[in-house]
Formats: structure tokens, sequence, C-alpha cells
């Protein structure tokens, strides 16, 4: 089974672990493509958040409410994937809008999605639904959600995951 990860995540500062070097959802996509060897795509926001969280999750905000958030680069063909993990924070209880713009007008058909979040204690709230509405045709399998603040320790927690 050829897989593919797709993901959005954002370093600097982050609710509950400060400032960071690598996004926690980026530790976990690449916790992922180690275990299964799946080829990885980052979804980068054409605009960049700012570095200050509190800032950030009012820009986060605003594109949530104006579905407003182009990206650098679409996401590549999927047609050759069979299953594919798609992997952000929980920003405002749902997936940040930059993943709304990835993941539109691609055909699921026969794919199988393995979401996977971060978050500092809303658990996958509503990205299993949201990517049951985006994802048309796929099958919508059972997520994973990682406390950001504990993603660093969570390698078994991603293996347990993946090989149920």
């Amino acid at each position: 089974m050829k897989s593919l990860i797709i993901y959005f995540s954002r370093a600097d500062e982050n609710y509950a672990v400060g400032y960071i070097n690598k996004g926690n959802t980026e530790v976990i996509a690449e916790y992922i493509r180690e275990i299964t060897n799946a080829d990885i795509f980052k979804v980068e926001p054409l605009v960049s958040y700012s570095k200050e969280y509190n800032t950030c999750i009012k820009e986060a905000k605003i594109r949530t409410n104006t579905h407003n958030a182009p990206i650098k680069e679409n996401v590549p063909n999927i047609s050759e994937y069979e299953v594919i993990y798609i992997g952000a924070p929980v920003y405002w209880g749902g997936m940040p809008e930059e993943m709304f713009t990835a993941l539109k007008g691609l055909n699921y058909k026969g794919k199988i999605i393995r979401p996977f979040v971060t978050h500092e204690g809303s658990g996958l709230s509503s990205i299993p639904n949201q990517l049951e509405q985006l994802c048309v045709g796929a099958k919508i399998e059972k997520g994973l959600a990682i406390q950001g603040s504990k993603v660093n320790s969570s390698k078994d927690i991603v293996i347990e995951w993946i090989n149920n």
C-alpha cells in the first residue's frame, strides 16, 4: 500500500509548550513517515502566521471565518496512493483553513484516510467530520489525537495507532 502524509504544522510560540523550532504536528508526521516510509507533503500558508501565539490565533480565526487561506503549493496528485494520513493542529475546533484549501477538489474515491491531530485538550474535535465532508468517497478511519506538549514522547503511541 502506497501512502502519503499531508499535514499542516506551525512552529514558533505554541500553547502550553512555548517557543518551538518544529511544529508539533510535523513531529508526528515525521514519526509516521519513519514508520511507514510514506511520501510526505507539508501544507504551507502563502501568508505566514505570526510567531506570537495570541496574534496567530486571531489570524487563524479570521482565516476560518472568511475561508481565505491560500497556500504556497497544491497537494501533489493523490491517485497513486491508497492510504492518506492527514494531520493538523486543532484551530478553533477544527482544521486550519489552509487544510481546506489544500484538500478541496481532490479525488478520494477508494482512499483510506487516517487523521491525526495535535491539541492541548480538544482531542480530535470536529476534524473527522470535516474530513468526511471533504474527502467524499474515502473511508475515514479512527484518528489519533496527541497533546502538543507530549509529542516528543509519543512515538510508541503513533506506532501502535499505525499498526491497529
